[in-house]
């Protein structure tokens, strides 16, 4: 595909996930290409620049500069989805609203 539609395929999953994980909904399912896009930023841009999330270069006229990240936030997202996929989203989430309500049914 072009790399304008990878582009905005990856800012929608960001933006669509986002949301689910924040309200809690469907999370195992936007958990799978939420993983998939923070394992293609590991693998293309941040791999070069090691594990650090922060590098200084310099300080200079009292200011902080920094390198490029590395890839240990991305490891950070990868284990903060992989513990809301095995441990829920919790008790005021929208899956648990409906799973409380599938069992009723049932």
């Amino acid at each position: 595909p072009a790399p304008h539609l990878l582009a905005w395929l990856t800012i929608l999953t960001e933006l669509v996930g986002g949301l689910a994980v924040l309200l809690g909904a469907l999370v195992p399912l936007v958990s799978v290409p939420m993983a998939v896009v923070l394992l293609v930023a590991v693998l293309t841009v941040h791999l070069p620049y090691g594990f650090s999330s922060i590098k200084l270069l310099s300080v200079v006229s009292g200011r902080a500069q920094f390198g490029p990240p590395g890839y240990e936030l991305d490891l950070l997202y990868l284990a903060c989805l992989a513990a809301l996929v095995l441990g829920g989203s919790g008790p005021i989430s929208i899956d648990h609203y409906l799973g409380r309500r599938w069992r009723r049914r049932s």
